[in-house]
């Protein structure tokens, strides 16, 4: 009796890795394509970032007249600053009553960015003669080189005797009592902070919510009680509707009563 023929296994195993061998090379083909079109995107966001840096730069120096016709009529309305940082959230947040005391004086608030707009900005604080410092204008500035890498510088404060609100041990405006050092850091610290200038928070907020409209921020309270005085009445319409359903219950039940009183007078006639 014959023997029956086996298959060749070592056959077979070279067929697979011919097969592997011709995936893996479709598969790095298939890579480099797909970097080389990474690529052709990469220089097309370059591109369209060098086309949007013109568009900005434009842009800005459009607006430039608007924003000092916008701070001119700003003078003429007291204490709009400092009401505008009072009422947004953020910047409130870092505000104790001797800051609030202090931006009283605040008469204009300006952002100025860089001529090519990428390298950086500063805010410029005029504030009127005050019982605080010296300074007519308190600037910061946010730089960033050509890596990169961000840094900021301010202009120093020049405190009035026993007035300067960044520093803890300074005597309280009221009682003459020592501040507690757990009391809020002043607003005013903000300016000789440079530790980390990519994660300046209040610097964006100023520069990127506060400055492109102000005004928002200056009736958000006015805002607030409209809203208020709007739910208010909506209550008061709801008490006098509640009222007036009770008072016609009360009227039917009495109309009821009376019915009743009058069918039974009848019933006694009838016997």
């Amino acid at each position: 009796m014959a023997t029956a023929a086996k298959v060749s296994k070592p056959e077979g195993k070279n067929n697979h890795d011919t097969s592997d061998e011709q995936a893996d090379k479709e598969q790095q083909e298939a890579i480099e394509q797909i970097d080389e079109v990474q690529n052709e995107i990469d220089r097309l966001n370059e591109q369209a970032s060098e086309e949007i840096l013109k568009v900005e730069q434009k842009y800005n120096k459009l607006r430039q007249p608007y924003f000092g016709k916008r701070s001119d009529l700003i003078s003429k309305i007291p204490n709009f600053w400092v009401t505008a940082f009072v009422n947004h959230p953020q910047v409130s947040a870092l505000l104790n009553e001797e800051d609030e005391e202090a931006l009283q004086y605040l008469t204009k608030v300006e952002v100025q960015e860089f001529e090519d707009i990428k390298s950086g900005y500063r805010i410029n604080f005029h504030f009127d003669a005050n019982p605080y410092f010296e300074n007519e204008v308190i600037t910061k500035e946010f730089h960033l080189n050509d890596t990169g890498e961000p840094s900021s510088k301010s202009t120093p404060i020049n405190w009035k005797a026993s007035k300067d609100l960044t520093k803890k041990s300074s005597l309280a405006a009221k009682g003459g009592r020592k501040r507690n050092y757990d009391e809020q850091e002043s607003f005013f610290c903000w300016f000789a902070d440079h530790g980390d200038a990519g994660a300046d928070e209040l610097g964006e907020v100023v520069k990127d919510d506060i400055w492109p409209n102000p005004l928002q921020y200056y009736l958000a309270s006015e805002i607030d009680e409209e809203a208020t005085g709007e739910v208010g009445e909506d209550d008061e319409l709801d008490e006098e509707g509640l009222e007036d359903d009770e008072g016609a219950e009360e009227d039917d039940l009495e109309e009821d009563e009376e019915a009743e009183g009058e069918e039974a007078e009848e019933a006694e006639d009838g016997e």
